[in-house]
């Protein structure tokens, strides 16, 4: 007789593991041409993008990025200013995490307040044995207005691996002041550039009241000048509504006239006009504050014409 027994066997086969990863890139930021002079911020925008996948069993899952940014090559001056650089010369930017540009994108590591801003995505499944989501971060880039000494030219500051550090995890936290778990990195650079430019504005000659034109009736104004560091320039007047030579030139009242000069110097021995006197323009060189320069008038002596308002509208031109 026999007797016989059948044997169970069982093999479970766990479904491949597959790591969570995330990847990053960033744009870079480019600023374009700023108008250091204008008192205005220059505004611009990059993007983050991300992509993780996960396993199986990472689907439905929530997945924290907290992506810190450092200062960047060109460095922070302050809590709301980081740096480009052109050589040693700085120009102060920042990086906000909000369209208004109130928050500023910083770090749990660096030495202000400002963090991160929280990110998160729902891995979702693919089908198969992969899970995966993506997204994108904007960042909201400032130059800051009211910076009139910045030197001209090309200035950036290069994020490295060293000021990227974006962690991320399976978490259901709401914030990044203390990140933790898994870090990628990007690289992108910041860049904007100053031009050279000028600004000019004009305080009007007045002669005021006179009598019988006997003797000299003198009177100032001014030119002022506001361009960008280094900036040379060349400022001419010309000949008034007469078009005549700088010093006879011509107030009028109907078809009367009075004549009289702009000069350069307090002592009306320098006459002031354009290029039709040759040397007499005066020049400088900006360094990004308001130069003023006086301009010095006289009335001569001549024959008093009838009594009345005499004007004249002379053209002041700034060559840069």
């Amino acid at each position: 007789m026999f007797r016989s027994i059948v044997f169970l066997l069982a093999l479970l086969l766990p479904a491949p593991a597959f790591a969570q990863s995330c990847n990053f890139t960033v744009t870079n930021m480019n600023f374009g041409a700023v108008d250091s002079l204008s008192g205005n911020p220059v505004t611009t925008t990059a993007t983050m993008n991300i992509s993780c996948t996960g396993g199986l069993l990472d689907g439905g899952r929530r997945i924290l990025i907290c992506p810190n940014l450092g200062p960047g090559s060109g460095g922070a001056s302050s809590a709301t200013a980081r740096q480009m650089l052109n050589g040693i010369n700085p120009l102060n930017y920042q990086i906000y995490s909000d369209s208004g540009m109130s928050v500023v994108w910083g770090s749990s590591t660096w030495a202000y307040p400002s963090r991160a801003p929280a990110f998160a995505m729902t891995m979702t499944l693919l089908g198969g044995l992969l899970s995966a989501a993506t997204g994108s971060m904007t960042m909201y880039g400032a130059v800051l207005g009211s910076q009139p000494t910045a030197a001209t030219g090309a200035f950036t500051s290069n994020f490295s691996s060293a000021d990227t550090a974006f962690y991320y995890s399976y978490s259901s936290a709401t914030t990044c002041d203390s990140p933790s778990g898994s870090v990628g990195t990007a690289t992108f650079a910041v860049s904007a550039s100053v031009a050279a430019n000028c600004l000019v504005s004009v305080q009007n000659i007045n002669f005021g009241t006179q009598g019988v034109l006997s003797g000299n009736v003198d009177a100032t104004g001014s030119v002022t000048a506001t361009c960008t560091p280094g900036t040379t320039y060349t400022i001419s007047l010309n000949g008034g509504v007469a078009n005549a030579a700088p010093t006879a030139r011509k107030m009028s009242k109907g078809t009367e006239n009075v004549t009289y000069g702009l000069y350069k110097d307090s002592s009306r021995s320098q006459p002031w006009g354009d290029v039709n006197t040759p040397g007499s323009t005066v020049a400088g060189t900006g360094n990004g504050t308001a130069q003023l320069l006086t301009v010095y008038g006289r009335v001569p002596p001549q024959t008093t014409p009838s009594p009345g308002s005499y004007v004249d509208t002379v053209v002041v031109t700034l060559t840069y």
